[in-house]
């Protein structure tokens, strides 16, 4: 009985090899040894998408040269094929797959993952009802991981799904490209506009979306306002007040009209203050990262666009210090809690910060395996870096790590305290509010330093003067 592990790239392969007690390599594929697994087992890869969507001239060779008379192009059944570059090593996985009486599905665990497995599979001809699959669903390349994985397989049926939805999108994108792309280039050809336009189920959209985005910048045409607002002095403080409630005035004659119906003036006026509320307040650290709120903050920190972060993310996976990047989630299960809670001591030493860590018990904002499906979070895996290591990654490899790091080291740090003053001044009729904060403690802050949103408000934030009611001021 032998068992074959489809791996989706060699690299993938390798970080199981590694995971396992003995390995010969052969050519295009490894023989494996261990006693979590069947006796006769290989390892084999594929490269990335080693099975496409045949083009339109492979159907029929009228498509080869476009024509408005043979769109649209809709195959009753649609043709896969191995491109000449990966004949080789498709011809190796399928011997093996043909041979194995039961395969292992262990590309990467999503939806595009499941496609590629079993589009090699099917074209190889080795879906059969005489053997058996079964999918390996892990979240991180560590080898504890990977071993656990290997223990715990899912059946292969509970892939399919994924392989459909996949191949789904897969063909609406061709379908979309083939018969949009000549049509288009064929009508503006005709109109006397003569270049190749390539359109796309998600591309063009996106490009239009970009395209709408900045026309609107182009033509924006920024409108003047005034806003009406009082410097308060009390004593010998001077603080920064706005109208409460706030509002714009379009020109000066609209603010002149306010200010007289309230009996406020330019300059020099007497005042008192209405009111003084202090509160103590505390805010918790940011929630762990799914893939896009990584890049989000990346793209705001470092101007890094949302591929270089993912192919940095990637990198960082495949390296076994990060956990599986393309992941919608933010939450994390009590299984992954207790692992980061286990190298706390080992993490911490990565930061040069002193901050304490003292939440020690799973908080919901961060774990909760309800919200948790095909994956949790990005977080740090159970292997922590030498700085040596570290050193060898990229900038971006490094920068993205150390985010990683500190976000969710966080989430173990107290959280982030402060008294805020709220000072209501009436001057005439009109009521003019500040606002202050005080930090008391900074919690969380000490490894992520000051959130962007309270840098606006530099100028109050020490501010934070404890004033008598009816104090009057000038």
């Amino acid at each position: 009985m032998s068992t074959v592990i489809l791996a989706e790239k060699p690299s993938q392969a390798r970080a199981y090899v590694d995971a396992l007690q003995q390995n010969t390599k052969q050519s295009g594929y490894y023989e494996v040894s261990d006693p979590i697994l069947p006796s006769d087992t290989t390892i084999t890869f594929g490269f990335g998408h080693l099975v496409e969507l045949a083009p339109p001239d492979d159907y029929d060779a009228k498509f080869k040269h476009w024509s408005l008379d043979n769109l649209p192009i809709f195959p009753e059944k649609y043709h896969f094929v191995v491109g000449a570059d990966k004949q080789k090593q498709f011809k190796i996985v399928k011997k093996l797959l043909q041979a194995a009486d039961t395969i292992i599905i262990a590309t990467d665990s999503d939806r595009e993952g499941s496609n590629i497995a079993w589009s090699i599979i099917k074209q190889a001809g080795a879906y059969t009802k005489n053997k058996t699959y079964q999918r390996l669903w892990i979240n991180s390349l560590e080898k504890a991981a990977i071993r656990e994985g290997l223990q715990h397989l899912r059946t292969g049926a509970s892939d399919l799904p994924a392989y459909y939805e996949a191949q789904t999108r897969q063909i609406s994108d061709w379908l979309v490209g083939m018969n949009a792309s000549p049509l288009y280039t064929l009508l503006l050809r005709q109109a006397g506009v003569h270049s190749v336009y390539s359109i796309g189920r998600v591309q063009t959209p996106t490009l239009y979306m970009v395209y709408e985005r900045d026309l609107a910048i182009k033509n924006f045409h920024p409108t003047p306002y005034l806003e009406l607002q009082a410097q308060v002095q009390v004593e010998q403080q001077t603080f920064q007040a706005k109208l409460e409630p706030y509002q714009r005035f379009d020109d000066q004659n609209q603010l002149n009209t306010y200010m007289a119906s309230k009996t406020v003036q330019i300059g020099l006026q007497d005042g008192f203050i209405a009111g003084v509320d202090t509160t103590a307040k505390q805010t918790a650290s940011p929630r762990l990262f799914s893939l896009s709120s990584l890049q989000s903050t990346m793209n705001k920190q470092a101007h890094v666009s949302a591929s270089e972060t993912l192919k940095a993310v990637q990198a960082l996976y495949e390296a076994k210090l990060l956990t599986y990047p393309r992941t919608d989630c933010q939450y994390i299960t009590d299984q992954e809690f207790d692992y980061l809670l286990d190298n706390l001591t080992a993490y911490q030493a990565l930061i040069p910060e002193e901050v304490v860590l003292d939440h020690l018990t799973a908080n919901k904002r961060y774990i909760n395996g309800a919200k948790v499906q095909e994956h949790h979070a990005i977080i740090m895996t159970k292997t922590i870096p030498t700085p040596a290591q570290l050193q060898k990654l990229t900038p971006l490899a490094q920068q993205i790590y150390d985010l990683v790091l500190r976000t969710t080291l966080a989430m173990f740090a107290q959280p982030y305290e402060y008294q805020e003053t709220v000072i209501i001044t009436q001057v005439g009729q009109a009521l003019f509010k500040a606002t202050g904060k005080v930090p008391t403690n900074p919690g969380w802050q000490v490894l992520l330093k000051q959130p962007l949103k309270e840098k606006k408000n530099q100028k109050n934030r020490l501010f934070c003067p404890k004033l008598p009611r009816d104090n009057a001021y000038k």
